[in-house]
Order: structure tokens, then sequence, then C-alpha cells
């Protein structure tokens, strides 16, 4: 019997592929560390703190565009070393599923928090002048907040809350836990005391109440709100075609093993990017998946840039990494 039929299945079947999501910090500019010796094999369903689940994606593909150099030596000239002379990685997708981490990801620049707005404000396309916000008090967490009795009242069950400090003339990265925009004149943003929780990626959905505090339905992105923060009611997100402001995630894209081995893709940076191909008459942001006529899903296109990450293991400038997790039992080569 030859070595080959002995080989135990080494095929990787996937069914789909699943996106995850964690902050950088951009002041550090450091990035969330996925590793596969700590959090490889991870319920698809329970992701590994910090790491955001976004669901399902499609069409997802991943392009190479670094360049290799071929020295050459002798008579006649024959190659005799090469080198990478420059590092260019990008990766696309469809996110199936809707929700403010997704629109943030797929629009690029800030992302905005529609605030409920005074009915006698001017109106603007990113949402008027809001109504005031109310205080948090002391005992507040990412999941639940504390207002007061009577304040409490403000709030609705399944309400949207944005929950983030005022904007007090500050410059450079603004928003709790994650960089949400980033501020170069505080004359740019006509000193709106409400700009933060404007951009903030701090939002929950109100699931209960209490006689003094509300709770959420999922913790706040950005973790547990600072002492000087404030609620306010969302109505919608929003973001914009143009700005100044580039995002900056770690990403971990996974498929899911039908059988054998679990493929997954770590890029320590990515931030959001013009798509692959070059096409000057633009490309779709999102399109319409037909599912049974006349219904259709619409899909949320992303595209990202990866950015360089040194390893300190080796001190090697890296864009991504693949890793892969053979199945029990699963021949190595």
């Amino acid at each position: 019997m030859s070595q080959s039929s002995l080989r135990s299945p080494m095929t990787a079947v996937s069914s789909r592929m699943r996106a995850y999501f964690a902050a950088v910090d951009r002041s550090a500019e450091s990035a969330t560390i996925f590793d596969p010796a700590k959090h490889g094999m991870f319920n698809l369903e329970a992701p590994p703190s910090p790491w955001v689940d976004l669901g399902w994606i499609g069409n997802f593909a991943r392009f190479c565009g670094t360049t290799i150099e071929v020295a050459g030596a002798g008579s006649p000239v024959a190659p005799v070393r090469q080198c990478r002379s420059s590092l260019t990685g990008r990766v696309e997708f469809d996110f199936f599923e809707w929700g403010k981490l997704q629109m943030a990801l797929a629009g690029g620049a800030q992302h905005m928090n529609v605030l409920d707005a005074d009915p006698n404000s001017e109106a603007q396309p990113s949402g008027g002048t809001p109504r005031a916000a109310l205080a948090l008090l002391p005992g507040s967490t990412a999941s639940e907040l504390v207002l007061g009795t009577g304040a409490v009242n403000s709030f609705a069950v399944d309400d949207l809350l944005a929950v983030d400090t005022d904007y007090q003339q500050q410059t450079g990265y603004i928003g709790t836990g994650l960089s949400a925009a980033y501020v170069r004149d505080p004359q740019d943003v006509l000193r709106d005391v409400n700009y933060v929780r404007r951009v903030t990626f701090n939002v929950g959905r109100v699931a209960g109440k209490t006689a003094s505090s509300v709770l959420l339905a999922q913790p706040l992105l950005g973790g547990a709100p600072a002492p000087s923060a404030a609620a306010q009611k969302v109505v919608a997100f929003i973001d914009r075609e143009g700005g100044s402001f580039f995002q900056e995630w770690s990403a971990l894209f996974v498929h899911q093993e039908q059988s054998g081995g679990r493929i997954c893709f770590y890029y320590p940076r990515l931030s959001p990017s013009a798509p692959h191909a070059n096409d000057q008459t633009g490309y779709e942001r999102e399109h319409r998946v037909a599912i049974s006529s006349p219904l259709g899903a619409i899909a949320l296109h992303a595209s990202f840039l990866a950015l360089p990450y040194t390893d300190r293991n080796d001190n090697e400038t890296v864009l991504c990494y693949r890793a892969y997790f053979p199945a029990p039992g699963a021949a190595i080569y």
C-alpha cells in the first residue's frame, strides 16, 4: 500500500467565514494581539476579550502586492539572492449584518451617532443640536448606567444610548476606550459639547430598568464610562463619504471548520482603504444580495490596507499571520 493511501484527510473544508475586530491603541500604535497558543480554538460564539464578533462575512479575498527584488552576479549574470523591497497587503469582503461597528468599518472615516435632537434646533445632515445629556452617577459600569430616581424615566426599554464625556476643547484622539475621531483644532467642531458622544463607540441598547438605572443588552464596547460621562438618546447611525479621519483596527478572520482544521487570518493593523481594483469609476459601497424576489439583503462592502507590525520574537516586519490548527488525527504533511 502506498504512503499516500495511508494519509488521514487533510482537506480543510469550511462552510462560512466569521470576522472579529478589536481596537488598536492609536496613541501608542499598539495592536490587539491574537495569540494562537492561547486563543486558537476558541468558541466562535464567544470570542476571547476584547475581540468583537461582527458576524458572518462573504466574498472574502486577500491580496498580496509585496514586491521581491532579485540580485544577480557572475558572467553570465545569474540570480544569487532575493529580498522583499516593499510590503503591501489588502483584504476585502462583504458584511452581511448591519450594526454600528460594521458601518464604521465599511465607511472608514468618522462614524457618527445621530443624537435625539431638540425639536427647535437647526436641521443638520449629521443631526442638529441634541436634547441635553444626563449625567451618570457613581456606580455605573459597562452594563449598568446609574442615572438616579426620576432621571431614569428619560429613557425607555429598547432606546439606544451614547455614553461618554463632554467635549472640553481637547485635541487629538477622542472617545472612551476606542479612538472614534481625531480633533486637530477645537474650532473644527464648533465647540460642540456633545461632539464626543456624537462619535463615540460607547453605545448601548436599553434592555431593562431599575428604579435608578438602565441595564444594557450588551456591555459598552469602550468599557466602563468615565466618572464625568453622560448619556444621550441615539436615533440612528450615520457615516459619510469623505472626512479626514482614518480608522485602524486589529482583525481576525476565521473559516468555520466543517471537517479538517481551522484556518485563521490575523491582521494586527488594518486601515479602511480603497478597493484593490484600480477602477477610476469607483466601486459599490453596498450591494443587494437576492433572497427571493422582491426581497434582497443589503451587504456592506469593506476594503482594508494592512499596516506593518513588528513581531517581537525576531523583530521582523509583517502584515498578516495565517494560522492552521490541524484536525485531530490529521497527517502533518
